[in-house]
């Protein structure tokens, strides 16, 4: 039954009143074409849209917005079609992450400027997903999220390809001389064969699981490839099921519970989940008020089993394979009482009634708890002197070798440095040292690009050595595999401890005892913490100068002080429009 009428909508405050203002909205309106059955005792739906001819894996939006303009319609309410950044991750730099808050704000304030009174957020490539629902929590009206779906796989010469975890596979083949030009241009044409977002359990897959294990998309929705037919349907019946949720009050602080916040975490693990993860699920916990820190991620990783064979963490299968098997409804259903079943998602119904007629199709994709990819979850925080405030290292993706090592630092202060290293054929190191890379972070940066999987140095691939033990404060695409340890906090840059080590310094990492530490005295950091330099800042003006001044470690997300819960008090909803 709906809670709401018509008069108690926002849009009927710009389109009802008899009142100049509202002669002005309804004149502009129908400036546009429309007429008074467009918007009379309608709500409006916002479709945010991320499409732009920079973006790959949204190349379909523009067609998928009609499919969800249809639904709106159907349902009786108008639409109304509004852009937002893009966030492409192949080609905006120095890193989509140094503009994930500017989107969050972009959608933010377009949500609470405009006529509307509930959206559909159209997102999926890495920093869309939580950029949009960041944005759509502190706005705090009725939305849901319409997830971009993975592209189909990519073949060369009859080889499955996964994008990203095979591009980082054979480049190193190449630069070990066992693949020669040719094929690395046929790998390069056939790993991304049709619009969508990467088809490995990437930061866009782990994303799109997370929004709907919290509870913010249509049952089912973040598995249905692009390409997929089914992904127009699911896009018309967003549309009409936002209507419902307007008129329903259906809010996000009914569904954004503390429940679903480890549900979200629960699911991110079973799934092989991006290192990535972590910084946006608590951004996005945050946002929503929760008190979700690393510790609370780490204690679930403890608990909760890799189920999904995807790539990279899994040896053979691709999101294609996942949907085929059953998709996230499948998954959620093998995790069984590992989850929160009660928790209330947006067609209105609990966690359990969307997970109650789920199939498993194919259990060596979905693995059961009771043979599962990985003992322990995706991810693994590690704390000490070298990352006294955490850092992120994923076991599942690495040789088991690295989950205990001791070694020297070799370091490089910049990513042209660390190319030079790696680079060098005869560059004297063994597979024992810890590659180290700083001044990546979220202000070294800036915005803490994916430098993190550091390439594999050339003097150790052409002795056969295909992994070794890194340490930097950057982070590294969700497709990314190896022995990477990421996110180090505080970073280098504002005096993080990793600014203090030195060549040859002892580093000893241990996964089970979640442990990340330099063999040095108190006395020898503080020693040396007195003689660091502060380096002059990244930028001088505009939004850089923004972020650089607000911008938060990644313990706590990477979002802006000021625009967590916390900060300040909520704009009121104004009177007059």
């Amino acid at each position: 039954m709906p809670v709401k009428s018509y008069k108690e909508l926002r849009s009927a405050r710009f389109f009802a009143a008899d009142d100049f203002r509202s002669f002005g909205h309804r004149s502009r309106a129908m400036q546009m074409g429309l007429g008074h059955e467009d918007w009379e005792g309608r709500p409006v739906i916002a479709i945010i849209n991320t499409w732009s001819e920079a973006q790959p894996c949204h190349m379909h939006f523009k067609d998928r917005a009609e499919w969800v303009k249809r639904g709106i319609l159907q349902s009786g309410g108008m639409p109304m079609e509004l852009p937002a950044h893009s966030l492409s991750e192949q080609f905006l730099k120095p890193t989509s992450m140094l503009y994930r808050n500017m989107a969050a704000m972009d959608v933010e304030e377009q949500l609470r400027a405009h006529p509307v009174d509930g959206a559909v957020l159209m997102g999926g490539c890495d920093k869309s997903t939580p950029a949009l629902i960041m944005g759509a929590i502190s706005w705090g009206f009725p939305f849901l999220f319409l997830p971009a779906g993975p592209m189909l796989r990519g073949n060369y010469a009859g080889r499955v390809l996964g994008s990203g975890s095979d591009a980082f596979k054979y480049w190193d083949e190449l630069r070990a001389g066992t693949i020669g030009p040719d094929e690395w241009k046929g790998i390069e044409g056939g790993i991304a064969r049709s619009y969508g977002h990467c088809m490995t359990m990437g930061t866009a897959s782990t994303m799109t699981a997370i929004a709907e294990a919290f509870g913010l998309t249509l049952p089912g929705a973040s598995s249905i490839p692009a390409a997929d037919a089914g992904h127009q349907r699911m896009s018309a019946a967003c549309g009409r099921r936002i209507v419902d949720m307007v008129w329903e009050d259906l809010t996000p602080d009914k569904i954004l519970t503390a429940a679903a916040a480890k549900n979200a975490t629960t699911v991110a693990m079973a799934t092989g989940c991006s290192t990535n993860a972590i910084i946006h699920l608590v951004a996005m916990a945050r946002r929503a008020g929760l008190d979700w820190s690393l510790d609370d991620l780490d204690r679930i990783g403890h608990e909760v089993p890799v189920l999904a064979n995807i790539r990279p963490s899994g040896s053979t299968y691709l999101m294609e394979d996942f949907f085929y098997a059953g998709g996230l409804t499948a998954l959620m259903k093998e995790l069984g009482e590992a989850l929160d079943l009660s928790t209330l998602t947006v067609n209105g119904k609990t966690l359990r009634d969307n997970v109650a007629a789920a199939v498993n199709y194919n259990t060596d994709v979905i693995r059961p708890m009771s043979n599962p990819v990985y003992h322990q979850g995706s991810l693994a925080v590690l704390k000490g002197n070298l990352a006294p405030d955490g850092a992120v290292i994923k076991p599942a993706a690495c040789d088991p070798k690295f989950h205990k090592h001791t070694g020297p630092a070799l370091i490089a202060d910049s990513y042209p440095e660390l190319k030079r290293i790696v680079d060098d054929p005869d560059y004297p190191m063994t597979p024992d040292h810890v590659l180290v890379l700083r001044n990546a972070g979220p202000l070294g940066g800036p915005g803490m690009p994916e430098w993190g999987m550091l390439p594999m140095p050339k003097a150790l691939l052409k002795h056969g050595h295909r992994d070794m033990l890194r340490l930097s404060d950057a982070r590294m695409s969700g497709t990314s595999f190896g022995a990477c340890i990421l996110h180090a906090a505080p970073e280098a840059y504002v005096g993080g401890p990793l600014a203090l080590i030195r060549n040859g310094d002892i580093i000893e990492v241990d996964v089970e005892a979640r442990s990340l530490n330099v063999q040095l005295s108190d006395d020898e950091f503080m020693e040396r913490r007195t003689a660091w330099v502060s380096p002059p800042p990244r930028h001088e003006r505009g939004y850089g100068w923004i972020f650089a001044r607000h911008v938060q470690q990644a313990n706590l997300g990477c979002d802006f002080d000021f625009l967590t819960t916390g900060f300040g008090a909520p704009v009121p909803e104004p009177d007059i429009f």
